[in-house]
């Protein structure tokens, strides 16, 4: 919801320099985990600080930058071993998603729609919609399980998670072959629910998030020292 306190050209000038940093970020000026000092990238884009930290929360809440308090933004930067964790608690937390929407078998019309959009987005060779895609799939999986709870957690692993993953899929510059049998899985899962085969559809989500897993770290992820 926009602030009333601002005005539409100050909207649009957070946005718009938050667009800028996040092209500094997928051209690799900014390289994952190198900090964004405020200042010289104020100074850079001829505007004020106050500017610079607006769009750094902007990309923080998409998952882009991390922050803590009294330090410097950082891009995000995730290792092998992140990932590989980062799955396993995946697999757990979307199983149980998926495990209490077949129990409550809800209009899955949603769902079906953003597997139609991987499918398009497959079909044109579409690698940026195709993640986006990819994202709202799992994101309306854990708000389908009606927990609150869940879905914070859920929230709060994905969007870092699939910023850090469109990064490391626009450095490879792969295309969209390695989805072959990754968008019909998540149409087996909407099956799976649909049907209310609650138990299968949580053991079919954490055996899936295996294969996701490998396919990332082969294909997307550095292989480096710290994992």
């Amino acid at each position: 919801m926009p602030d009333p306190a601002k005005s539409p050209s100050e909207d649009l000038l957070k946005h718009g320099l938050a667009g800028r940093l996040l092209a500094e970020i997928v051209n690799g000026t900014l390289s994952p985990g190198e900090r964004i000092v405020e200042r010289v990238w104020a100074q850079k884009f001829g505007v004020a600080q106050a500017s610079i930290r607006e769009a750094i929360n902007i990309l923080e809440k998409d998952g882009f930058v991390t922050k803590e308090s009294g330090q410097s933004a950082q891009v995000i930067h995730m290792t092998e071993k992140d990932v590989a964790q980062l799955y396993q608690v995946r697999g757990a937390l979307e199983g149980l998603a998926a495990y209490l929407a077949a129990l409550a078998k809800p209009d899955v019309s949603q769902l079906n729609s953003v597997v139609e959009g991987m499918r398009k987005a497959k079909a044109e060779n579409n690698a940026e919609e195709l993640v986006d895609f990819d994202l709202k799939f799992h994101l309306e999986l854990c708000k389908l399980a009606d927990n609150p709870h869940l879905l914070e957690h859920a929230v709060r692993i994905l969007l870092p998670f699939f910023a850090f993953f469109r990064l490391r899929l626009s450095a490879s510059g792969q295309g969209v072959s390695t989805w072959d049998k990754d968008v019909e899985a998540h149409q087996k899962i909407v099956d799976l629910i649909s049907e209310g085969e609650a138990a299968l559809a949580e053991h079919y989500v954490r055996k899936v998030m295996g294969r996701f897993a490998s396919t990332a770290q082969k294909n997307w992820i550095p292989h480096d020292s710290e994992a």
